[in-house]
């Protein structure tokens, strides 16, 4: 079978069960190893309230990205779980849709570092990035 499409599906069934991005209406776009790319679109359900996008909205799906880049590279029995992250806001955006790409930048057994970038996408087509993401990921097992 085609690692690829092994990789996109074993976390589109783990992004199923994300009850906070099914709500928010997040979607998987992309996924290859060590990448994962998600997008969020702009609705009243992921604003602050001056009408742009929440910064709550904005690190999950940044940490979510880099989290998903980092199961790409983890054991197939293993979850994984977010230790710490650490996020720069650099522009508050509204309308279109947000793009995060994650990426691992050190896949190690116990503990994985990633990174992932916040692009606005704007109704236009204007990429503007509006939040880098720094984290660290530990395997867990499987508990389900």
């Amino acid at each position: 079978m085609n690692t690829q499409k092994t990789l996109f599906e074993r976390v589109q069934r783990s992004f199923e069960r994300q009850g906070l991005m099914v709500l928010l209406g997040a979607r998987v776009d992309k996924v290859a190893p060590g990448t994962c790319v998600l997008s969020l679109p702009y609705s009243d359900k992921v604003t602050q309230q001056q009408g742009a996008f929440h910064g709550g909205a904005v690190g999950a799906l940044a940490d979510i990205a880099a989290g998903y880049a980092a199961l790409t590279q983890a054991p197939p029995d293993t979850e994984v779980v977010t230790v710490e992250y650490k996020i720069n806001f650099m522009a508050g955006c509204q309308g279109g849709e947000l793009r995060a790409t994650g990426r691992v930048v050190k896949a190690g057994k116990r503990i994985m570092v990633t990174a992932a970038e916040v692009v606005h996408v704007a109704d236009g087509g204007l990429e503007t990035t509006c939040a880098i993401l720094q984290q660290t990921i530990m395997p867990v097992p499987k508990t389900y």
